[in-house]
């Protein structure tokens, strides 16, 4: 039906007679002369219809056309008139003198327009999401998912890699979310899960031999949502025989330089940097630190052990406690007095109770040169221990957190990364880093059993199953994330491969042998059958095109997400089905249940 893309066609096609097929982007009558831009998927080219040079008959028809129309055209290519050129686009010297037209499809009144998305709501463009796709900037987003795609599985194929599909109908296991629950029609009362990721079965494949593996896997978890979250999302998923936590982390690195490299011509540093998880926690609060931004917390427990100031002496006493200060250079002259109370509702959002601060107006005038509400409280070697630590320089301003770890590490980390974003203070384009050194174990929030940081099927560094049961706190996993920008975009581990460990850990988690059997009984059967060590890694797609594009939310850069309420607009899913399809499962509705 067409001979060439519209964006394709240039001044080397000029007296040629070509074919194309699009939608119309703009229309422009100017008394006698009409002019139709006509949009495919690689861009915009100008058609013309003049009574002077076209039959009556193939002017009328043109008059009839609207924006949206779809319109087969044949013509032949000229330059522009001199002075009439478009340099914003490629076709943009030349345009078509219109031979033929047939009308294809024509279109409604749109609820909006391509060009008019920026004043309409997500909601409404989500619900019409087909018309938010034929904006460019939506395809260009694809096309470079299809493409970062095709870059992975062609480096992960030339390393052996073998790309093996697992099982979307499977059973449930706890990985740190909730499970997408599928009703059996042949077994009633029982259920499949849709998998959180192909973390077992991925493991399987090793002790079956299968050494190097991959998918772009399509993975499920019912939780809440933001920006870089979904219901259903995409990863891909890598596992290995016989290769070592560093052997993993070079190959994965190696191909995340390569995509950089080819699709965005940057040059990504070789190695990436490596930091450990406690020290991510003390310099950033948070183990998933942006490295652009130069803000780093620094630790003044060890100052304010014996102060009057209860507000510090508490948490620095207190073995879960902490206290911490976050200079800001010239966050005195730069922050108003209104804008400091608004980051101190910002960080109450994350449990903090206020956020103290010190002006530092004159450095070289001791406390005279300072202005805060908490100097009162202080000694005067105390505040210029602080200074010091901090670095303060005059004109500068001193954050302070204090308060158990947690929700200092919660709020501070998200100041810090807001100070960054409002002070424009980001350093660079690009920051890679790998995280290591995670412990093994937390404890949950109510502080009474043991949760496993990444999830219980990592291997710990240690293969004493008598010291790791002793104190499983002080135990490191042989687990590793790669961080870009502040955004973990995957984590991986080696895995534990034999049951006698898997079992201890288990025991650990608090899930007994009679549950361990029920739930992950396969798993442990497959371990005592000559497993090979091994381990991989998983990285989110949808997370890592949408920091390669720009984008400011992975929904961005899929073609059908759902909204915050793990819901579908175009759709309308979820919706309730035909009672007759719920008596077949066996389920009964409660009338009375609704929405959280």
């Amino acid at each position: 039906m067409r001979t060439h893309y519209c964006g394709e066609i240039n001044e080397l096609l000029i007296g040629k007679i070509i074919t194309v097929c699009g939608w119309v982007h703009y229309r422009r009558d100017l008394g006698g002369v009409i002019f139709l831009e006509v949009r495919d998927r690689t861009g915009l080219v100008q058609a013309v219809f003049s009574p002077q040079e076209q039959c009556q008959a193939l002017f009328n028809l043109a008059e009839e056309i609207r924006k949206e129309y779809v319109v087969q055209l044949q013509g032949e290519v000229r330059s522009r008139p001199e002075g009439t050129e478009n340099k914003t686009l490629a076709s943009g010297a030349i345009e078509l003198s219109v031979l033929s037209l047939n009308i294809l499809s024509k279109a409604q009144p749109l609820p909006f327009y391509p060009d008019e998305h920026q004043t309409v709501s997500e909601e409404v463009r989500l619900k019409y999401r087909y018309l938010d796709l034929r904006r460019p900037e939506m395809f260009s987003r694809l096309k470079f998912r299809t493409e970062a795609i095709r870059v992975m599985r062609n480096f992960l194929d030339n390393e052996g890699f073998l790309d093996i599909e697992t099982p979307i109908l499977t059973k449930a296991t706890p990985e740190g979310a909730r499970d997408y629950l599928v009703p059996s029609r042949t077994q009633p009362g029982s259920f499949f899960a849709l998998p959180q990721s192909p973390q077992l079965f991925k493991q399987l494949l090793m002790v079956a031999g299968m050494d190097r593996y991959y998918q772009i896997a399509r993975c499920f978890r019912d939780e809440d949502l933001r920006a870089d979250r979904q219901p259903e999302f995409t990863q891909l998923d890598i596992e290995t025989s016989f290769m070592k936590e560093e052997a993993i982390i070079q190959l994965v690195e190696t191909m995340i330089r390569k995509l950089f490299s080819e699709l965005l011509q940057v040059e990504l540093p070789n190695p990436f940097p490596r930091m450990a998880y406690h020290e991510a926690i003390s310099r950033f609060g948070i183990d998933r630190p942006d490295l652009r931004n130069p803000l780093e917390l620094k630790e003044i427990s060890d100052l304010v052990l014996d102060v009057d100031f209860k507000v510090f002496a508490g948490p620095a006493n207190d073995t879960e406690g902490r206290v911490v200060a976050l200079r800001v250079p010239e966050g005195n002259e730069r922050l108003t007095r209104k804008e400091i109370d608004d980051y101190t509702h910002f960080v109450s959002l994350y449990g903090a109770k206020g956020l103290a601060y010190i002006k530092v107006n004159a450095r070289d005038q001791g406390r005279e040169g300072l202005q805060s509400p908490i100097l009162k409280f202080l000694p005067d070697k105390v505040i210029e221990d602080i200074l010091v630590r901090t670095a303060a320089n005059t004109g500068d301003l001193i954050f302070f957190g204090a308060d158990k770890a947690k929700v200092v590490n919660d709020s501070l980390a998200a100041l810090r990364n807001k100070l960054g974003q409002d002070l424009n203070l980001l350093k660079s384009v690009w920051e890679p880093l790998w995280v290591v050194d995670f412990p093994m174990f937390e404890r949950d929030q109510s502080n009474t059993r043991w949760q496993a940081v990444h999830h219980p099927f990592t291997a710990p560094n240690t293969t004493n199953v008598a010291a790791l049961e002793k104190d499983p706190g002080l135990c490191t996993a042989h687990a590793y994330d790669v961080i870009l920008n502040g955004t973990e975009l995957g984590g991986g581990s080696i895995r534990i491969h034999t049951s006698e460990m898997q079992q201890t850990v288990f025991r650990i988690l608090g899930i007994e042998e009679e549950e361990a059997q029920e739930k992950f009984g396969f798993l442990l059967d497959a371990l005592k059958y000559g497993a090979p060590l091994h381990g991989g890694l998983a990285i989110g797609i949808d997370r890592l095109v949408m920091l390669m594009t720009g984008a400011t939310s992975i929904r961005d850069v899929i073609a059908f997400p759902k909204t915050q309420t793990a819901s579908c607009p175009l759709t309308a899913a979820p919706s309730p089905v035909d009672p007759l399809q719920l008596r077949e499962l066996g389920i009964k509705l409660n009338p009375n249940a609704k929405a959280p």
